[in-house]
């Protein structure tokens, strides 16, 4: 026996029916960071810590993000 059940709802109440923590004020500010990041300019210091979140193996991951954006960097200065 197969029973199938449709559960029509935003993923918001999915979230919150499965206990799932609420993200948003996160979210919010973390979009707000960005936005200021981006009207002040993104500096190499700024640059160098939103990688350092995002690098999933440490300092091994920053390394390897640092001498891809140093290429990237070079290519760009090319003509």
């Amino acid at each position: 026996m197969k029973i199938t059940v449709d559960i029509d709802c935003t993923p918001q109440e999915a979230r919150t029916f499965m206990g799932l923590p609420d993200l948003e004020p996160l979210h919010a500010t973390y979009l707000d960071r960005m936005k200021r990041n981006i009207e002040e300019g993104i500096t190499a210091d700024s640059l160098q810590s939103m990688l350092k979140s995002w690098a999933p193996m440490g300092e091994a991951g920053m390394m390897l993000w640092k001498q891809l954006s140093d290429q990237m960097g070079k290519a760009s200065t090319k003509k």
